[in-house]
């Protein structure tokens, strides 16, 4: 990907531990990360607080702006009703990130920003093909960039900064129906 100078990006972030690796490529990348933090997905408003605050902690290690949507779950869950039961990675997490990164590309051009992404890729649990070819659909007004943070040892990196920084770490992708099948430890 060509160099980007000083270009914003308002990147989707899921919580402080995805974060922190998208961020600092980012800005290596010639990007000025603005950091969007909508996750009506999560189960109840303390985990939102949870997360809220290792995002606060992680944006103010890398002195970017963020930006936070306001906690809707009910309108998750009337977005998933009757897809409760659908596995992990199934249609009900297709319609979850569909939304998230729909509110992300409103939000981009409120806000006059020419490019958005997600950290939500930098996790093995998620599909990197499927995640692009819906942050390409929505594209309105806004450039879904494609960057699979995963490459280069991402995901150990971002890991490792959170340990650094001592933030909160989660074991679940955050609905409550997540729960029924808890993410593995990562190292």
């Amino acid at each position: 990907m060509e160099q980007s100078k000083n270009k914003k990006i308002l990147i989707h972030a899921c919580c402080g531990i995805c974060s922190g690796y998208p961020i600092s490529l980012l800005k290596e990348m010639g990007y000025e990360p603005v950091v969007y933090f909508c996750n009506s997905n999560l189960d109840t408003e303390e985990e939102f607080a949870r997360r809220l605050e290792a995002q606060k902690i992680v944006c103010m290690y890398h002195w970017v702006d963020l930006i936070v949507e306001d906690y809707r779950h009910a309108e998750f869950l009337e977005k998933v009703r009757g897809l409760e039961n659908e596995p992990e990675r199934g249609k009900r997490c297709d319609v979850c990130i569909e939304m998230r990164l729909k509110q992300t590309v409103k939000k981009a051009k409120e806000l006059g920003i020419k490019y958005f992404t997600t950290s939500l890729v930098i996790s093995p649990h998620k599909n990197f093909a499927k995640i692009t070819e819906t942050g390409k659909r929505l594209e309105d007004g806004a450039e879904y960039i494609a960057i699979d943070f995963k490459k280069k040892d991402g995901f150990l990196k971002t890991n490792r900064l959170s340990k650094d920084l001592g933030i909160y770490r989660q074991n679940y992708c955050g609905c409550e129906f997540s729960k029924r099948v808890p993410l593995p430890e990562t190292k």
